[in-house]
């Protein structure tokens, strides 16, 4: 029996499942009302960095890494105090009003936004601290850190929001500061069309969230998270006009998703986004940007799970992430760019979490977004250690560097044992979950989520992708690491602020799905919704075997296979690379075609046809336009010059000739003779009493 549960406004989704009782939840108390400090701190710093970080020791770094610190520290004591004490709270203040709806800005702390705050500080202290070393000597260095730190404050806006417009004002934080990271190396042509991509598809898909915040808001009269949830707690009966357009709402709501996590057609400016410093990608795949999409289907997760409103949308969903995980898994395995071999990676572990939201498994979602941000930050921050070393980042230029880079190497190999799902490490119990949860979604939601075949069919891509996923992992630490070196750098371990980060994250990523151990513990469970209260349909409480057994004989043979056909040593990279499938690699080579399909279907014709029409309308119709209204003008312009000159002027001339003759006339009257105005007065009295007679 689906409920949600309500406490100074914030709403909590919860189950009877299992006989769990939901327990009174806090609101936090001064962690909570003064946790407005986590998105304005950062917001502050950055502009503090750009009007005086080069001022600063440090050049502004020192700035950044303090505010990173503080939100690793707030986010691990809110974490810890909701642990303790489950915390439901949001502030909101009005600033403006759109017809009787108010916009308001405010903050959340509840399960949710509180593992986003503790994800975002955390991974940024370890990430932002690499970056140090990583971009020591970078010609814009000070301004790097200024867009870090923005990039970091654009989520925290994000998820603290207590509402939709809040909400988007954070998402596009977040994109701007994408956008200035991803073409931070301007010069470098791919760079800064990397970064117009990201921005441009992203945009695509904000028109998807910006018509989802509209339908659902105005159905509901606020813009409040807390009141949607509300009206989905009172059900269709209660909420009718919700209901009536909650389909096409939640379906809109999740093309906004779809573009910033990056999944499938929306994928393709991802990869891409490699372009810029390794440290945006660590952060940007971990804890940032490509989880909003994620996020946002979690925040609004009632809407699509409660009978009568958005439920349809979640075949949509699962059919999505299904797709992504399978396919973007694949295009990793013949990818030489060690970035991207982990940017599609992130593509296909970004569809795990969607198709986990579809299947109606809010938890094994968010816990496999959780491990995630660990392992990933940890595997991108050990290719830039390696790129660092030997100054490529082809995997055709590496090799042997376990020798020389022990420490990238040890934790490297840690990252790619949790992304694999080898037990015990964190993405196995994260993975596992969603295996789990999807083989219960398919007799579970045969009827209300598209029917169990397609259930079935997903299930099948996520076990193929747990192979694959350990196939091109092994792949790359054999190309890297293992046989001889075949590059021409001198490789070197990386120095300490950078190593030091990898040890910190290997950490977690060995041991923080512990977590979640079915059965033992539900501490992440608590996390997301509360002690004892499961913010979910479903929620495994024991291990499902038989898709353990499934999803580790894949992940197994997919990493024994990898290193049987890369592991042997070869003279050159192409010699090791010999392994090739006819037909599927030239298809994963060129992507399927999707770019050159965008390129040649819609920018060409944008650029081509468009494009004249464009010009010529802005040529022959705008300017004809603009040019004859200028002219008009112009002639306008010179009648009243002329009328001014000639009239106005003329007249006031005249009127001050006239004025000076009648002076200069009547001055010859003024001889200073008494005699003479007395005689005058006694005249004109004369004359004046004579015509008075006469008159009257």
């Amino acid at each position: 029996m689906l409920q949600l549960l309500t406490n100074a406004n914030t709403l909590i989704l919860a189950t009877e499942e299992g006989g769990h009782a939901a327990e009174a939840l806090s609101d936090g108390g001064l962690l909570a009302s003064m946790a407005w400090l986590i998105p304005v701190v950062p917001m502050v710093a950055a502009f503090a960095i750009v009007f005086y970080g080069k001022r600063m020791p440090y050049k502004g770094w020192d700035i950044a890494i303090a505010v990173m610190g503080f939100e690793a520290l707030y986010g691990t004591a809110l974490l810890l105090a909701h642990i303790a004490s489950p915390i439901a709270h949001d502030f909101q203040v009005e600033i403006a009003r759109i017809g009787s709806m108010p916009i308001e800005w405010g903050w959340t702390v509840d399960g949710l936004s509180i593992m986003m705050y503790f994800l975002v500080g955390v991974v940024g202290f370890f990430v932002f601290l690499y970056a140090k070393g990583y971009m020591e000597g970078d010609i814009r260095f000070t301004w790097f850190f200024a867009s870090f730190t923005l990039f970091a404050g654009g989520m925290l806006v994000l998820v603290s929001a207590p509402n939709m417009i809040q909400l988007i004002v954070g998402w596009e934080l977040v994109g701007v500061s994408s956008w200035l990271l991803i073409g931070h190396y301007w010069e470098d042509h791919y760079a800064s069309s990397s970064a117009i991509k990201a921005m441009l598809v992203n945009k695509a898909a904000d028109v998807g969230l910006f018509v989802g915040a509209i339908i659902v808001s105005m159905s509901v009269g606020s813009f409040r998270f807390s009141d949607i949830l509300h009206a989905v707690e009172g059900g269709a009966a209660e909420a009718p006009l919700l209901a009536q357009f909650a389909f096409w709402g939640g379906l809109a709501l999740f093309i906004g998703a779809m573009g910033k996590s990056a999944q499938f057609p929306f994928h393709v400016w991802l990869p891409d986004a490699m372009a810029g410093p390794t440290p945006v990608s660590a952060l940007m795949h971990a804890a940032t940007m490509v989880t909003a999409g994620v996020y946002l289907v979690g925040r609004m997760f009632p809407l699509y799970l409660t009978d009568g409103f958005a439920t349809e949308v979640r075949a949509v969903i699962i059919i999505i992430g299904g797709l992504t995980l399978f396919l973007t898994g694949l295009i990793a395995l013949v990818q030489d760019d060690i970035k991207k071999v982990l940017a599609y990676s992130t593509l296909s572990q970004l569809g795990y979490m969607t198709a986990a939201m579809g299947a109606g498994a809010y938890t094994a979602g968010l816990f496999h977004l959780f491990t995630h941000a660990f392992f990933k930050a940890l595997l991108f921050l050990g290719a830039g250690s390696v790129i660092h070393s030997v100054h490529s980042n082809n995997m055709s230029d590496m090799g042997g560097l376990r020798k020389t880079m022990p420490w990238t190497y040890r934790t490297f190999l840690v990252g790619s044992l949790a992304l694999a799902g080898i037990p015990l490490f964190a993405g196995f119990f994260s993975k596992d979950e969603i295996l789990a949860s999807l083989n219960y979604a398919i007799g579970k939601f045969s009827t209300a989520d598209g029917g169990s075949s397609v259930a079935t069919i997903v299930l099948i891509l996520a076990i193929s992708g747990a192979f694959i996923t350990a196939f091109y992992m092994a792949r790359t630490v054999m190309l890297t690491f293992h046989g001889e070196y075949k590059g021409q750098a001198h490789p070197h371990e990386s120095p300490k602020i950078m190593w030091v980060p990898l040890v910190g994250l290997a950490v977690p990523s060995a041991v923080i799905g512990f977590m979640n151990w079915p059965g033992l513990t539900s501490t992440f469970t608590d996390v997301v919704g509360g002690r004892a209260v499961r913010v979910l349909d479903h929620h495994a409480t024991e291990f499902d075997y038989l898709m353990l057994s499934f999803g580790l004989t894949a992940a197994v043979a997919g990493g024994l296979i990898g290193m049987r056909i890369w592991g042997p040593d070869k003279e050159t990279q192409a010699a090791r690379d010999t392994f090739r499938i006819p037909l599927l690699y030239p298809l994963l080579e060129n992507k399927y075609y999707i770019d050159d399909l965008y390129m040649d279907g819609v920018i060409r014709p944008i650029r081509g046809p468009v494009a004249r029409a464009i010009n010529w309308t802005n040529g022959y119709v705008i300017d004809f336009v603009v040019n004859g209204a200028g002219l008009l003008a112009r002639s306008v312009g010179k009648v009243v010059y002329w009328f001014d000159q000639r009239g106005v002027d003329g007249a006031i001339h005249a009127s001050g000739a006239v004025t000076g003759a009648g002076g200069g006339m009547l001055r010859l009257l003024q001889t200073g003779k008494v005699q003479q105005y007395a005689i005058l007065i006694f005249a004109a009295t004369v004359i004046l009493v004579a015509g008075l007679v006469i008159w009257f």
